[in-house]
């Protein structure tokens, strides 16, 4: 199933902000990371309906995917 853009759009900036403040990490960095993550690409396609999940858990997927980048660094 696909999201409504504009409404996908939203719901991009919530879990941004979040994990944003989960990371301690500025929003530019954030959004960077965000971007560039597999959790976006799940999200952006569909996967598994992920844009259906609520945003603290994406949120806390997405720092999960952060941690473990900073690991492999």
């Amino acid at each position: 199933m696909n999201a409504n853009a504009i409404l996908l759009q939203k719901k991009y900036v919530r879990v941004i902000e979040k994990f944003a403040k989960l990371a301690g990490i500025s929003l530019d960095m954030a959004l960077k990371f965000f971007y560039h993550s597999f959790l976006y690409q799940l999200v952006s396609e569909g996967v598994s309906d992920m844009h259906c999940r609520s945003d603290a858990y994406l949120a806390e997927e997405l720092y999960s995917e952060y941690q473990e980048s900073r690991q492999k660094s």
